[in-house]
């Protein structure tokens, strides 16, 4: 009885799997950034499966917080990509015939926003399949830098530093000297798969170009660098030289504003002593005006005096004509000088 009831389960379950089923197995795909993922979904029908066929692609997007997103869909004979934005141009089926069994679909140009579960699901009534792939988007190793972190001189202690940019971790290091017999320094061996060497009491053995190659899943990236341990450098002449620099400097700053601020005091007292001259100092007066004035003034007292007293008056008016106010032109030496009569009526008679 129980060995009847065995065969009748068995062949329930081989009918069941007859029906629609999906070949794919579930998988987990890496893929670098900037690359395009195949994710892969086959499928077989079964006479039964006579419905209509619809295939839909959802994601699960890494952050639980969001719910799942229909990315692209077959039905009707069409298909619809402009379901999740995020995808929109960038997620495809990759058979032109989808009732052939294919439904894979490529999402290229990935992003890290791309990283999540993704589900294909088949439906042709009555037979129901589904997958699931984990998709995962690493970024490869990039803009990888090589340096010296100290001064290469005999003796001191210093570091060689490879660092990349950017890169997913788990990152893997390995250094390698690529000049000078390439054999590297016993005391750096437990250092070549980090990303620093740490250099003891430097020696000139140690000079060459070293290069550090980092590694993770999806790609690598190298950089170089030339490391020259060089005798130490004397110091206290360096020292002295750059005191001896700047107190020139100072003294060639000193003399500049020096000669700045003496320039200045110049033109200062300059413009001073010409305003003092222009304001202090009257105009000169016309003489032509002095003498016409003078004349004219004598002129009118001579016409109101008498005979009598007419010869005092003309002495002492000549004498009190003011010298710096009038004064006569030079006279030519063949000239004689000029003289002024003056005559006025009274009573009849003209005085001369």
């Amino acid at each position: 009885m129980a060995l009847l009831l065995r065969l009748v389960l068995l062949c329930g379950v081989a009918d069941f799997t007859s029906s629609l089923s999906i070949t794919t197995p579930d998988q987990m795909i890496e893929k670098a950034k900037g690359e395009t993922a195949y994710l892969p979904c086959k499928f077989t029908l079964s006479p039964e499966d006579q419905g209509p066929l619809d295939i839909e692609w959802l994601l699960s997007p890494a952050d639980n917080q969001k719910v799942d997103q229909v990315i692209i869909l077959y039905s009707g004979d069409k298909i619809y990509d402009d379901y999740y934005q995020d995808l929109k141009g960038r997620v495809h089926f990759t058979s032109s015939d989808l009732k052939s069994g294919d439904a894979s679909i490529n999402v290229t140009n990935l992003r890290l926003s791309d990283i999540g579960t993704y589900q294909c699901k088949v439906k042709k009534a009555p037979g129901v399949g589904n997958k699931k792939i984990q998709l995962t988007v690493l970024v490869k190793p990039s803009g990888i830098r090589c340096y010296v972190d100290g001064s290469e001189e005999i003796g001191n202690d210093f570091k060689l530093k490879c660092e990349p940019k950017e890169g997913s971790l788990p990152l893997q290091y390995e250094w390698q000297k690529l000049s000078n017999s390439q054999k590297l320094p016993t005391l750096w061996l437990p250092d070549m798969k980090s990303p620093v060497i740490s250099v003891k009491n430097a020696s000139t053995e140690y000079s060459g170009t070293y290069s550090c190659t980092v590694t993770n899943r999806v790609g690598s990236d190298q950089c170089q660098l030339r490391l020259n341990v060089v005798p130490p450098s004397n110091r206290a002449g360096t020292i002295a030289g750059a005191v001896v620099g700047i107190l020139l400097a100072l003294v060639l700053i000193g003399l500049i504003v020096f000669c700045c601020r003496k320039k200045r005091r110049e033109e200062k007292y300059e413009k001073e002593v010409h305003h003092d001259i222009r304001e202090d100092v009257p105009p000169p007066k016309s003489r032509a005006s002095t003498a016409r004035s003078y004349i004219g003034s004598n002129h009118s007292s001579l016409g109101s005096m008498s005979p009598s007293n007419m010869e005092g008056y003309a002495k002492t008016q000549y004498n009190q004509v003011p010298s710096e106010d009038f004064e006569r032109p030079p006279q030519s030496p063949t000239l004689a000088p000029a003289k002024f009569k003056y005559a006025y009526k009274t009573d009849g008679i003209t005085v001369v």
